[in-house]
This record gives structure tokens, C-alpha cells and sequence, in this order.
């Protein structure tokens, strides 16, 4: 009898042994169900959301506020330069379809790295430049990014390379503004002069 019981303890510990190590293989070689964060500070997040949208292993862009001191700003303080946010896009993506070097890649497209406080018409630290890295090796690969990019231009480029803070998301009406309210969106993108900058610094966009 103490046998058998014996048997049985020995079994229901092998079992779980083994989930417990099926379950640190599924975390540690990220899962199937394994998203990550990357939140880019590039001025008017309106005009941050939509090149991250169109990419394969992107699951969704959330346009909010980072950096900052206040708890809950909104969006009057944050660009009256108030409360020492910048507007931001967090972005939560596929690591399996999608690597953080892509998406750095089209984040510096898609900004003015050698203007500081400042992207196109708007004006002020609530619109600098910024990358939010979630963890050490973000980190590293924005750095090794903002080194190459060196060499690209004569000017230096001053976008931030900082540990992600706090995100607050944005008001519901900021959210997916492009699809929104199009044509409100496109004559802000043109009079702002935001893609004429960019083709400058960058030339054509490829698409």
C-alpha cells in the first residue's frame, strides 16, 4: 500500500515538473500568444499611428502621452508643454512577424531626427523626439540605430534614447484620427508641412 502511494506521489510530481517545463519553454521562446511594446515619440501621434498600422506583426497602436510628470494628464496640458509629457505611439507587435529593428527602421522615416523640441509646425517639448525602450535589448538596438543614422547626416541627431515611463493613453477622439476624420487629417499632415520635411531628409517615400 505504501508502495503504491509512494507510485503515485512520484507521478503526479513527474507531471508536474514536466508542465512546469513546458510551460517555461512556451514563456522563455515566447509562445504562441507573445506580443511585446515599442512606444516611438515622433510629434503629432495622429501622424504616428497610420505607418506602424500598415505592417504585418503590428496588432494595434495606441496614441497617449509619455515622459512626463503629472499623473493623468490630458491632452489640453500636454500641449500647452505643461507637464513635461511628449506626445507618443505605443505599439504592441508580433515578435515572431515582425522584428524591433523593423520598426525602428520606420519610425526614423518617419520623423525629423535633427530638430530638437520641435517637429514640423508644432513646436515645444511635448513634441520632441523620442524612442521608450522596454528593456535592455530595445535599448541596445535604438542606440546602434541612432550610431548608423550618425553617419547619415552632418547635424547631430538629437531624438532621446530613454527608459520607458508611464503611458497614458490618449483622449477616445485621438485615437485612430486618420481613419476618423480623413480629410481633417490629410489637410493638417499637407499645412503642417510634414511629408515635405520628410522627403527632404529622407527622399521619396518608398511605400
Amino acid at each position: 500500500m505504501k508502495l503504491k502511494k509512494f507510485l503515485n506521489l512520484a507521478v503526479s510530481v513527474a507531471v508536474i515538473l514536466l508542465l512546469a517545463r513546458e510551460t517555461h519553454a512556451a514563456t522563455s521562446t515566447g509562445g504562441p500568444a507573445a506580443t511585446a511594446k515599442a512606444t516611438f515619440a515622433g510629434g503629432c501621434f495622429w501622424c504616428m499611428e497610420p505607418p506602424f498600422d500598415k505592417l504585418d506583426g503590428v496588432i494595434s497602436t495606441i496614441s497617449g502621452y509619455a515622459g512626463g510628470t503629472k499623473k493623468n494628464p490630458t491632452y489640453e496640458e500636454v500641449s500647452a508643454g505643461k507637464t513635461g509629457h511628449t506626445e507618443v505611439v505605443q505599439i504592441t507587435y508580433d515578435p515572431k512577424k515582425i522584428t524591433y529593428e523593423k520598426l525602428l527602421e520606420v519610425f526614423w522615416r518617419n520623423v525629423d531626427p535633427l530638430t530638437p523640441n520641435r517637429q514640423f509646425c508644432d513646436v515645444g517639448s511635448q513634441y520632441r523626439t523620442a524612442i521608450f525602450y522596454h528593456d535592455e535589448t530595445q535599448k541596445r538596438l535604438a542606440e546602434e540605430s541612432k550610431k548608423a543614422l550618425g553617419k547619415r547626416f552632418k547635424e547631430p541627431i538629437v531624438t532621446e534614447i530613454v527608459a520607458a515611463s508611464e503611458f497614458y493613453p490618449a483622449e477616445d477622439y485621438h485615437q485612430d484620427y486618420y481613419i476618423k476624420n480623413p480629410l481633417r487629417y490629410k489637410y493638417y499632415r499637407f499645412s503642417c508641412g510634414r511629408d515635405q520635411r520628410l522627403e527632404a531628409l529622407w527622399g521619396p517615400d518608398p511605400k
